[in-house]
């Protein structure tokens, strides 16, 4: 049939050939953002919404219960801007969490071994100071578990970028000879300004056997940036590692 209307494509008919789901354009980068925040820790799923101009309108995740909401959001935030660079309000961030529904007594248990958990590796201390060559720095980091300290050192540039690097190598170093299986390998740091307020963000990226999970976290450094990036460490890993830590 000949005209205007032969044109019309039936919403019914199939794609053509090198359109299928896996192959349709994906100008805005919305696959790659959906990828990386189901990579995140918790997140079981997400959707990216995007104007027609490709801004950012909404963000929705699905996560497992258990997680604060707004330490979800921040992580979201903070993942965005380090990795692909989009800076996105919070409020357009939307948090829906699934419910785990357990026997009162299980939970209560659950609860009490929570909070001893959370104490369970403690930071010590850290020291900057000049590394072995002109222009390199020597940053050694002391934490604490369950009574036994352990410290590692790690060298970089003596820049803002080197020392907060080296720091986060450092507490990861140590973390990784705690865990009895598996592995913890930094994978980024950066300082993030979120809100007119800085921010420490760090991924690091936890394999056991097969698996491979990438564990963000983010702590305000409060005026020493080293520190901060330790602390991101333990925020990003700590209930991974708890899990594959010797009894």
């Amino acid at each position: 049939m000949s005209g205007p209307s032969a044109s019309r494509q039936d919403p019914g008919a199939r794609q053509p050939p090198g359109l299928s789901g896996e192959n349709i354009p994906d100008p805005w980068g919305v696959r790659r953002a959906e990828n990386l925040l189901t990579s995140l820790e918790g997140v079981l799923s997400a959707r990216v919404v995007t104007t027609p101009l490709g801004e950012v309108s909404e963000v929705h995740v699905l996560a497992q219960a258990g997680l604060p909401a707004k330490q979800l959001v921040r992580n979201v935030e903070s993942a965005l801007l380090a990795h692909l660079g989009l800076r996105v309000d919070h409020r357009k961030i939307s948090i829906a969490q699934t419910a785990e529904v357990k026997p009162l007594e299980t939970l209560e248990q659950g609860v009490v071994r929570e909070k001893s958990l959370m104490r369970s590796v403690l930071f010590e201390n850290i020291q900057v100071g000049p590394g072995r060559r002109p222009g390199r720095c020597l940053v050694l980091v002391s934490l604490s578990c369950l009574g036994a300290h352990e410290e590692a050192e790690e060298e970089g540039p003596d820049t803002e970028r080197g020392r907060v690097e080296a720091a986060a190598k450092a507490a990861v170093g140590v973390l990784d000879r705690w865990v009895a299986s598996g592995a913890l390998v930094l994978e980024t740091s950066k300082v993030l300004e979120l809100n007119d307020r800085k921010l420490v963000f760090v991924a690091v990226q936890a394999v056991n056997g097969r698996e491979s999970l990438v564990l963000t976290g983010t702590a305000e450094p409060k005026g020493n940036l080293e520190r901060g990036a330790v602390l991101a460490v333990l925020d990003a890993t700590n209930r991974w590692a708890e899990a594959r830590r010797p009894a």
